[in-house]
């Protein structure tokens, strides 16, 4: 699969993000198994599973416009576990190149989800198109006669 090309995807899992997301996700878990901070644990577990988990909501509505916003969430929940992991390195529960590489692929998803929501947004507008009820009201010479409105929405 030829991932710079737009390509259509009939599930969440066949989405390349989503998939990123999963292995992230899975590596957060492995990385804080003996962590005993549970607070902080928990709170980057919870972030680290929120990604994908967005990723496959946003998928599953009915618009474009919901997909978008769940991918916004999923992003924001990459800085999360980016703020939490720099917090995680100063109190010295995980190690310096742990959280390097933990955070280099956290920019990755989020680079990917940047991208797809670009994507999203730029070529599947939908866009409206209805009459102007007033042109029906003006005379057949009107300049308003029969005009039409386009309003952008996604």
């Amino acid at each position: 699969m030829n991932e710079r090309k737009e390509q259509h995807y009939p599930k969440f899992v066949d989405l390349i993000v989503w998939r990123e997301s999963i292995k992230l996700s899975i590596e957060i878990y492995h990385t804080l198994k003996n962590v005993k901070d549970f607070g902080l644990r928990d709170q980057m577990q919870r972030a680290s599973v929120s990604i994908p988990s967005n990723i496959a909501e946003g998928f599953d509505r009915n618009t474009n416009k919901d997909f978008i916003q769940f991918l916004y969430i999923a992003k924001g929940s990459c800085s999360e576990l980016r703020t939490q992991l720099y917090i995680a390195k100063e109190i010295n529960l995980i190690p310096t190149e742990k959280v390097e590489e933990l955070i280099e692929r956290i920019k990755k998803v989020s680079a990917m989800l940047y991208k797809y929501i670009k994507t999203r947004i730029e070529r599947f507008q939908v866009f409206i198109m209805f009459i102007n009820p007033y042109s029906l009201l003006r005379t057949p010479n009107s300049p308003l006669k029969g005009m039409i409105y386009v309003k952008k929405i996604y």
